[in-house]
């Protein structure tokens, strides 16, 4: 059984496998959103304390973070670089299109200009001169998607980012998406409570061999991850609640990579721990009755 008090012992490489584009990597992935100050503002109490966590997630064998210029902003990709430069052995994928003006505040720009300008700027500040994957945070309403996914197509094509993946669409966005150019990912919000706005775009990915990277993968806050149901899981396992949640993510589907989030070194252990989790018809039939 896997608690939280044995999780130091247990590694990325027990969640299995995804393939981003020709790049293989560990299920069990990282945000660093929360690597940032309050509010995804400004830098974080201890960014010392934040490069260590980023350090022990490669220890567990995770080999795919996520970041956006976004996050802080610029913070998360700076401490990245502090803490893991030349990633060996690692995806960094980071996101353009979002601007900031204050803690909380998130406003799209995904105008060509703006991609051009945010894409050389996190190649910079991550120390890179391409990218492997890189996303398109949000569709901008005042932007044709089309205009969006060929500016990147051309930061492809000038050699700026290996891979193009896409973050908070729909499922009638994603199929457009596929007409203009190749996708290797999608990012949305999807959990065990809160999924069916994104349950056609998981399926179509999986139809697709795209990987599916959910964020807020347990709630983010916004789901009751001790419904009774949920616990009863979880103590038949030895687990948490959200450790059970992360183990539902990957028996949902074999592309999704979750990327929990966190600043405690005990959670990401944790996290990394619910990747040896191997939940039984029942579980999962269980499970399947938490959902909005």
């Amino acid at each position: 059984m896997t608690t939280i008090t044995d999780t130091k012992k247990v590694s990325a490489l027990e969640a299995g496998t995804v393939k981003i584009g020709n790049f293989i990597v560990n299920r069990m992935g990282l945000g660093a959103m929360r690597l940032t100050g309050e509010g995804i503002w400004g830098p974080p109490a201890d960014p010392a304390a934040a490069r260590r966590l980023l350090r022990r997630a490669v220890d567990l064998d995770v080999n795919f973070i996520d970041t956006a210029d976004a996050y802080g902003p610029k913070v998360s990709e700076k401490l990245i670089r502090d803490a893991l430069d030349p990633y060996e052995g690692l995806i960094i994928a980071t996101k353009g299109g979002l601007k900031r003006t204050g803690p909380g505040v998130w406003y799209p720009d995904g105008s060509p200009e703006h991609l051009q300008e945010a894409c050389l700027a996190s190649l910079k500040r991550l120390g890179v001169d391409k990218i492997t994957l890189y996303q398109l945070h949000r569709p901008d309403p005042a932007v044709p998607l089309r205009k969006s996914l060929e500016a990147l197509a051309e930061l492809q094509r000038a050699g700026k980012i290996r891979y193009i993946g896409l973050s908070n669409v729909t499922l009638r966005q994603l199929q457009e998406a596929l007409e203009i150019t190749s996708i290797v990912s999608v990012q949305n919000p999807y959990n065990l409570q809160f999924r069916r706005r994104s349950e056609g775009v998981v399926n179509l990915c999986e139809e697709q061999g795209i990987a599916f990277v959910p964020y807020f993968p347990m709630g983010g806050g916004g789901g009751d991850l001790g419904r009774n149901m949920l616990r009863r899981v979880a103590r038949r396992h030895g687990a948490t609640p959200h450790q059970i949640a992360l183990a539902w993510l990957l028996a949902r589907s074999p592309v999704i990579l979750p990327i929990p989030g966190t600043s405690s070194i005990q959670h990401l252990e944790a996290n990394v721990a619910a990747g040896s989790i191997r939940l039984s018809e029942k579980d999962m039939a269980d499970l399947n009755t938490l959902s909005d």
